[in-house]
């Protein structure tokens, strides 16, 4: 495939990538891979030449062929199961946004690369290559081989990127037991108290409904009966107005809470400790950082948000059907559309008629086991003063997809941030920008990963 880095831009000399993922990171910002339409094929085509170029194993699998996904194999000594590694090169748009530098010029400046993806997630594919690359050069084989998939498509359903993949050729991915991906922007500020390192165990999935209300209409002059459209919205509106449903105490986040509890000071670890109790406790959650509350929030409870609501003709007339468009996300097991369409209809009283718009994968609890612990001795050892915290994203990824196939998934992007700097909200908004020491303190962690895991 040809390098078609946009006219009018220097590409990155890539003369040691081996040894740097910053100046990796920048040429993949500079590939604008706005999704949709995605057309990715020259961002994937780059990667696997230079995968290639340094004598990894590699191959492209194509339902479009504007949109390839690329396997990289890193052979392995054979002394344990093949690793999966997937990051995807899609990013979504820019337009309309204010950025500092434009968006896909992939600037160095003031020691971030700035840029849309170099969070989410072109930086964390340069530390993935880059550690492969690494352990190549030095001739160190893992203990299991390593498959990095580069795929598209993720930001807009995957349908030919992962979902391809598992749905066409499972094979590719035999004997993989565990997986690692982003973290879908996980984070917590902690009022600064300390560094968090994201270990995402578990994630929501999206169940989104287009519910059409319908009822008597007439001359909006007069008082709306109970059964028409505008009063049963009225209901809706009122019982979502918490954000969800009835708070709950997952596994993932139960332990979240309890190793924040006790890593922390007043009076953050006793909010977290009374929330394991009482996940509605509204005097703990006021005791948190505003971002953090918002974030546990929305872990605590099937969270459910009104987007879209269409109906009504004229200001003075009472329509007799209005449709409401839910984003809903369910936390893991086996709640699903169903079940927010029944809580719904109980909440409001009324047998609500809903159409299913996209359900995502159920995703099942998360795993605690030996990989897990490799993530965070890891960790440890790169930043002794970081606290790794395993958390749970309110977003979908990729990991919704393999995990069907019966790979435990953890998000995992190690970066060195400051504490409470709040990087990670910046996805999908403008100046989104990443250290440039985060991501080489992110590569070493993948190469420390990669050359130790069991």
């Amino acid at each position: 495939m040809p390098d078609r880095t946009p006219p009018g831009r220097t590409a990155v000399a890539l003369e040691d990538p081996a040894l740097d993922p910053v100046p990796l990171t920048q040429r993949l910002v500079r590939y604008d891979t706005t999704n949709p339409p995605g057309d990715e094929a020259a961002c994937v085509g780059f990667v696997e030449r230079l995968a290639a170029e340094a004598g990894l194993e590699t191959r492209v699998i194509a339902a479009d062929p504007r949109r390839p996904n690329l396997i990289v194999r890193l052979p392995g000594r054979g002394e344990a199961p093949p690793l999966l590694l997937h990051a995807h090169v899609d990013v979504v748009p820019a337009e309309g946004q204010r950025w500092t530098h434009p968006p896909f010029d992939g600037a160095l400046r003031d020691g971030h690369v700035w840029g849309r993806g170099s969070l989410d997630m072109k930086g964390g594919l340069a530390m993935m290559l880059t550690a492969m690359l690494r352990l190549r050069a030095a001739g160190t084989p893992p203990a299991g081989d390593v498959l990095l998939a580069v795929v598209p498509d993720e930001e807009a359903g995957s349908a030919v990127g992962a979902g391809h993949l598992v749905r066409e050729h499972p094979g590719l991915f035999a004997g993989v037991r565990n997986a690692v991906g982003e973290d879908g922007g996980a984070d917590l500020d902690l009022g600064g108290a300390v560094r968090p390192h994201p270990v995402v165990v578990a994630e929501k999935r999206a169940c989104w409904l287009r519910v059409t209300l319908r009822g008597q209409g007439g001359h909006s002059s007069r008082t709306a009966p109970p059964g028409s459209a505008v009063r049963q919205l009225t209901r809706l509106l009122r019982a979502i107005e918490p954000g969800g449903l009835e708070p709950v105490v997952t596994p993932a986040v139960d332990r979240m809470l309890r190793e924040l509890s006790a890593v922390l000071g007043e009076p953050l670890a006793g909010a977290f400790a009374r929330l394991r109790t009482d996940p509605g406790d509204e005097e703990a959650l006021a005791a948190l950082p505003d971002a953090d509350a918002q974030y546990l929030r929305s872990v605590l409870r099937h969270s459910v948000n009104a987007t879209v609501i269409e109906g009504g003709t004229a200001p003075n007339v009472l329509p007799e059907e209005i449709t409401v468009t839910l984003d809903g996300r369910a936390l893991p097991g086996g709640f699903g559309a169903a079940g927010f369409v029944e809580e719904l209809s109980a909440r409001t009283g009324t047998e609500l008629s809903a159409e299913v718009l996209v359900e995502g994968e159920a995703m099942p609890g998360p795993e605690f086991g030996a990989f897990y612990d490799d993530l965070v001795a890891v960790l440890r050892a790169a930043d002794p003063d970081g606290v790794p915290v395993p958390m749970m994203t309110t977003a979908s990824t990729d990991a919704r997809l393999f995990r069907s196939l019966g790979i435990a998934c953890y998000g995992w992007l190690p970066l060195l941030l400051p504490a409470g700097g709040g990087y990670r909200g910046l996805l999908h908004r403008p100046d989104e920008r990443v250290p440039a020491e985060a991501l080489r303190f992110g590569a070493a962690c993948f190469t420390d990963l990669l050359r130790g895991r069991r």
